[in-house]
């Protein structure tokens, strides 16, 4: 750095050059390194004069020479040596800020004695999964069992090499993101990003390990399409770059290319669910829990917090629990034993990446298991790693039954769930038959909606128009009330066989 500049204040940067005297009001930006905005006060003795400009600029760089060589009486070369000192001395200091950043990212927050004793008990507590899912629920989590753990098992896979990814589905103020942000809660502030509004562009002015082994919350997909390629991206292939185009106060023309290292684990929350398919064939979909049971779940919660009979303290307590447990696991290598005698269903539509991500999940399970296993090491490779366990296997199948059979259906979610709706309903009535409007009244849809999930039933021939016309409305019939059930109990059926026989050999 040059002796000359002075950043002990970091609103007033202060650079002598000769006569000159330069001050940088307000500091300067560390992101965005393909320019240099500064606000810059010249004086020379009792004469001074401030401008806003761009330093990498050579445009205003030049009409800001030319104005200090009238107003202050100041050679233009002299002017022209003290900009450019002054340029490479800030970026010296903005590159070492950046790297200090870095590096304070990196170290993290040290646990106490106390803390570290505490959360390793908990991590090595019988029924380790069975007590994280009621734990949360203590957080302040309702409902939405199976959704929670399956959550905050992919958010702990952000710190292995191939993290999970995971994407909450559902209808507009069913709780989308509330889910999302009390999960989130149990990780450390250190270890995520929570995305409300950004430009695609901006990703890739992250320090070049700022994002790496991150959790990155994004609260709305809908309104969150610009950073959605960079995502893709950097999920895939771990790493995104961009090559930009800058120039040097001489006005000379060069390229500097911008990396930003993952791996990253990502989370959404739409209720758009066909808008995102290349990003959803990279994730976990969860459909959030929309039944009449959820909602008195819900408002039996809001009723004891205004109440004052939720103790806010105890849930503070269980969510610093789940922090320090998650600051105390450490990146180790997961094998699978049994991964060659696992396989899916028939039923599942997309089966090669669904495999993928079943392996992968099982694996995280394990991960999270890892104060319960026993290190071993490879005898060629001299690698340490830990192995899973047909309870890791066991404990991952309860929780991607849904998953499952959720990528083994020809429906979208939210078709599929108007469906069974449907079919609850006419159970209860005993009815065969019904109308849109009935249907419309009676499970309170939007028509906009209902006729988009009749096209689909129509086509998909899981109902039939039976009889009427146009003008006083068509009487429909369900095909089969029970193919989803014949689905789930298929699905079930490999899932558990294949477990049963690992357990008996």
């Amino acid at each position: 750095m040059t002796k000359f500049l002075n950043v002990s204040n970091p609103n007033h940067f202060t650079f002598q050059y000769d006569s000159l005297e330069l001050a940088i009001l307000g500091g300067i930006r560390l992101e965005g390194l393909d320019r240099m905005r500064v606000t810059l006060k010249i004086q020379v003795k009792h004469l001074s004069l401030r401008h806003n400009l761009d330093l990498y600029n050579d445009n205003q760089v030049d009409k800001l020479i030319r104005k200090v060589a009238e107003k202050l009486e100041i050679g233009t070369s002299v002017t022209t040596k003290a900009l450019a000192e002054l340029t490479d001395a800030l970026e010296q200091y903005r590159l070492e800020q950046i790297e200090a950043l870095e590096e304070d990212s990196q170290e993290g927050i040290t646990l106490t004695q106390g803390e570290e004793k505490k959360a390793r008990l908990y991590l090595s507590s019988a029924n380790l999964m069975q007590r994280t899912m009621e734990d949360i629920g203590a957080a302040g989590v309702i409902g939405e069992e199976i959704n929670r753990l399956l959550m905050y098992i992919i958010f702990t896979s952000r710190k292995r090499e191939n993290p999970l990814h995971i994407i909450s589905l559902g209808s507009s103020g069913i709780g989308k993101t509330h889910l999302q942000e009390k999960v989130s809660a149990l990780i450390p502030d250190e270890d995520k990003l929570e995305i409300t509004a950004l430009s695609g562009n901006a990703f890739y002015y992250f320090g070049r390990h700022e994002l790496q082994n991150k959790l990155i919350l994004i609260e709305d997909l809908d309104g969150a399409q610009d950073v959605l390629y960079p995502l893709r991206e950097i999920s895939s292939k771990k790493r995104i770059s961009k090559t930009v185009v800058i120039k040097n106060t001489k006005g000379e023309t060069r390229t500097i290319t911008l990396k930003v290292e993952g791996p990253v684990c990502i989370a959404g929350c739409t209720t758009q669910e066909s808008i995102y398919e290349d990003n959803a064939n990279r994730s976990f979909l969860i459909y959030i829990d929309e039944s009449e049971a959820q909602d008195e779940k819900i408002m039996d919660y809001q009723r004891k917090d205004s109440a004052g009979q939720i103790n806010k303290k105890e849930q503070a307590e269980i969510i610093q629990q789940f922090q320090n447990m998650q600051r105390l696991l450490t990146p180790v290598s997961v094998r699978n034993p049994f991964a060659s005698k696992l396989h899916l269903p028939k039923e599942v539509l997309k089966p090669r990446r669904t495999n993928a991500h079943y392996l992968a999940f099982i694996e995280a399970v394990t991960f999270y298991h890892q104060f319960q296993r026993d290190k071993k090491k490879d005898k060629q490779s001299g690698e340490e790693y830990i192995e899973t366990t047909l309870e890791d296997i066991q404990e991952a199948n309860k929780l991607l039954r849904g998953m499952l059979l959720r990528k083994s259906d020809e429906l979208n979610g939210a078709t599929r769930n108007y469906l069974e709706k449907l079919k609850d309903w006419l159970t209860k009535e005993d009815k065969s038959t019904f109308t849109n409007s009935e249907a419309r009244q009676v499970l309170r849809v939007h028509p906009s909606n209902q006729k988009r999930y009749m096209v689909d039933l129509l086509g998909g021939q899981y109902i039939k128009r039976l009889n009427g016309n146009q003008a006083t409305g068509y009487a429909y019939e369900v095909v089969s009330m029970e193919e989803y059930q014949k689905l789930q109990t298929d699905i079930d059926t490999v899932i558990d066989s294949v477990v049963s026989k690992l357990s008996k050999k």
